[in-house]
């Protein structure tokens, strides 16, 4: 292929690529943004009045269908829902998902601007919000003490103000919390008693609690502002105000008022249960005093595209620093930055563990060297896959994780192909980078396709639809983007690094690759030294991970799979093709000359497919012309299908009784199998006897044909079927009709 070709030709400079690959990936890697749930807009949005007092029916006649009425005429409306309840009316105007959600939210806002007017006097500003994923708290800090709940919120409002100023914290909601206010109790008697009215009261506490600007004054060369500082620094100065002075007499507040510093009532509750605490070593204890507690909620919310690990982090950092009075205590919950990391680390063991069992295999199959130049190929892909994705800007959440997870056994598919044709050429007596050439040209056509094939099962769900499918899109965009990779993985990289490093038995130590550049093979080791002090560096305990695992598996290499390995090409492998090459033999043998052959081999097939085309036709004649031009090709295509049906279970029954002694055998041990399998079900409470003994029905038939075949069917080859194909066909299909029926009585 010429893009193997080019990349043989500079040979060095996709080393210097490789090491980029390292670099950037390990880099990318460590600053992609990780977070719990991907971010996506949800294409609602919801309006929020409030009407207090009002019933239900007032709040749906009232407020409810003015806004209804205003937004239903909105361009890309999908659903419009409402709900009106005693003082709340509650309305979802869901979108298209194409729709900017942008646009949609000035919209709805112009809407219902012009619905006010309509609206009556005393209902509260309508509120607009969006629902979006990245503003849902990441984690909840919860402050108890044994001290006032009112110095408890003045303690929650300080760490809020430290949260708040966190790069990764976007803001920070304060629940459960007592909230001061001056409040003023009017004597309505006392009030009449001085002929002065509640707009009088509350004007001269407004005017007196004002600030008024005085203008300013120059002294020499300074300027000064003046000002009026009248603002309430203490509760007790309202009870002195004048309210008014009829005769000379003055009126004060406290005449009329009793003015208390009290609380606001309460908008919101805050309790914990706590039932386990985790102890310094990371274990969870119960707790004897199981009861509710009263304590004060901050949610945090991060800033969108910020990295969930680090910002959880700083907001325990802030906690484990900040000056708390004694006696009070923090207990975080709903922190989803474990989940993450959890999920991060589960990715990191399952790519070393899946290197190490991908190498092991390898190992059995191909040998030390050919086992670590196809398993280089997980590392690069990742690495390559996490470019990419800071490139798009794409978020490590749990979808592309777990995506991740799922790519990593098919990443090794294309280097496998490769690497092993280069090792063919190479024992055939090509020089190192001839065989890397030749050998992925042979290939290179099949890898691409089969890459391209399992990417276009997966391109269709990146246009799945409605919200679900933009959920669900960062899936197929992984899975395409890591295979994507590995097949540039397996065309660029793994020819160059395999002509470095290939060696065949009985050849001389890497003669000819010294003789074209004695700085090659340092080369190639100097990657690799790279890629191990990255990982070091990044990670010392799965550096140690990797030295261990791979000092095992490589004594596991050369102490048991080399001799099983010997054992298996030398004596096992012969006995497979032999059974491979008997098993064809069989396949071929087809016997034509008698009477009707044609209709004995094929009539039932012809019937069972005709019998489904017919229904599917009938189907769709009863739906465009009615059940009575449908019954027309149903009832034949019903009894087609059902003749081809039974003649498959028939040929089945007699491919098994030609069998005899074979069939048998393999009854007793699919029954034994069976048998055990349905035992642990029915122990663990899924299953009941009688159900197994129905079950078993089928292994039980298998061994009774066998049985009859060895008595009855000694020297006959063949009952109806002459053609061995026909036979394995309907072996197949009626182990698939015995599949169904299993799985219909279970």
């Amino acid at each position: 292929m010429t893009l193997t070709n080019v990349a043989i030709k500079f040979r060095t400079s996709i080393v210097v690529l490789t090491l980029l690959l390292f670099a950037g990936g390990f880099y990318s890697y460590v600053t992609l943004p990780k977070e719990s749930s991907p971010s996506i807009e949800i294409p609602q949005i919801i309006i929020t009045t409030i009407y207090p007092g009002a019933s239900p029916n007032d709040i749906e006649t009232l407020v409810t269908q003015p806004i209804e009425q205003e937004i239903q005429g909105i361009n890309g409306i999908d659903e419009v829902r409402s709900t009106s309840s005693e003082g709340v009316s509650s309305i979802i105007a869901e979108f298209t998902p194409d729709v900017q959600m942008d646009e949609a939210n000035q919209k709805v806002r112009d809407k219902v601007d012009v619905a006010k007017a309509d609206l009556p006097a005393d209902a509260e500003e309508p509120i607009i919000n969006e629902i979006d994923i990245s503003q849902f708290p990441i984690m909840t800090v919860n402050l108890a003490a044994d001290y006032s709940l009112s110095r408890l919120k003045e303690v929650a409002e300080d760490l809020q103000d430290e949260m708040e100023a966190l790069p990764g914290v976007l803001e920070v909601d304060l629940v459960g919390g007592l909230e001061r206010e001056v409040q003023v109790n009017v004597d309505q008697t006392a009030l009449q008693a001085y002929n002065l009215t509640f707009a009088d009261l509350i004007s001269t506490i407004q005017e007196e609690d004002a600030n008024i600007p005085g203008g300013s004054v120059d002294v020499d060369r300074q300027n000064y502002l003046l000002r009026v500082d009248g603002t309430f620094r203490d509760p007790s100065v309202i009870e002195n105000l004048v309210v008014q002075a009829p005769g000379g007499v003055p009126v004060y507040v406290r005449d009329v008022a009793d003015v208390q510093f009290g609380f606001k009532d309460r908008a919101s509750y805050a309790r914990l249960k706590v039932l386990r605490r985790e102890t310094e070593d990371g274990a969870f204890v119960p707790v004897e005093e199981t009861g509710y507690q009263q304590v004060i909620s901050l949610n945090v919310k991060k800033r969108p595209g910020e990295n969930i690990i680090e910002t959880a982090g700083a907001v325990n950092a802030l906690l484990a620093d900040f000056d708390l009075p004694g006696g009070t205590q923090v207990l975080v919950t709903g922190d989803q930055s474990e989940q993450v990391e959890t999920l991060v680390k589960d990715l990191e063991n399952n790519i070393i563990a899946g290197i190490i069992f991908v190498i092991a295999v390898l190992l059995f199959f191909l040998g030390v060297r050919s086992a670590l130049l196809v398993g280089i190929a997980i590392p690069l892909s990742m690495l390559l896959s996490f470019i990419i994705f800071l490139v798009m800007g794409v978020t490590l959440n749990m979808v592309v994780l777990f995506s991740l997870i799922i790519a990593l056994g098919m990443l090794v598919d294309n280097a496998v192909v490769i690497v092993e044709n280069i090792y063919r050429y190479r024992e055939e007596g090509h020089s190192r980078w001839e065989s890397a050439k030749q050998a992925t040209a042979e290939v290179g056509s099949a890898v691409v396709a089969s890459t391209a094939t399992t990417v276009a099962v997966f391109a269709p769900m990146l246009f799945w639809p409605g919200l679900i499918g933009e959920f669900m899109s960062f899936l197929p965009l992984t899975l395409i983007v890591t295979l994507t990779s590995s097949l540039f993985v397996a065309l660029v990289i793994n020819p160059v690094i395999t002509g470095f490093f290939v060696k065949v038995e009985g050849e001389d130590e890497d003669a000819d690759l010294y003789e074209e550049n004695p700085w090659s093979r340092r080369i190639g080791l100097g990657v690799m030294g790279f890629a191990v002090l990255v990982v070091g560096l990044l990670n010392p305990i799965t550096l140690g991970v990797l030295v261990v695992g791979g000092a095992l598996v490589y004594a596991l290499y050369k102490y048991v799979f080399k001799p099983i390995a010997d054992g298996f090409v030398g004596t096992s492998l012969p006995k497979l093709v032999a059974a491979y090459r008997g098993f064809l033999a069989w396949m071929l043998q087809r016997d034509y000359t008698v009477k009707r052959a044609y209709l004995r081999n094929t009539g039932t097939f012809v019937a069972l497919t005709v019998g489904v085309l017919l229904l599917i036709v009938g189907a769709m004649l009863n739906g465009f012309a009615g059940p009575v031009a449908g019954m027309i090709l149903l009832v034949p295509g019903g009894l087609l299908t059902l003749a081809g049906v039974l003649g498959i279970l028939l040929h089945t029954l007699e491919s098994l009784f030609l069998g005899g002694a074979a069939t048998l055998k393999a009854g007793l041990i699919f029954g034994a199998l069976m048998l055990g399998v349905l035992m642990l079900s029915v122990v663990g409470g899924a299953l009941d006897v009688g159900t197994l003994v129905v079950l078993m029905m089928l292994p039980a038939l298998v061994v009774g044909t066998g049985l009859l075949g060895m008595l009855l069917g000694r020297g006959r080859k063949t009952l109806i079927l002459t053609d061995n194909r026909a036979r394995l066909l309907s072996g197949s299909l009626g182990a698939l009709f015995a599949i169904l029926a299993l799985f219909a009585v279970a």
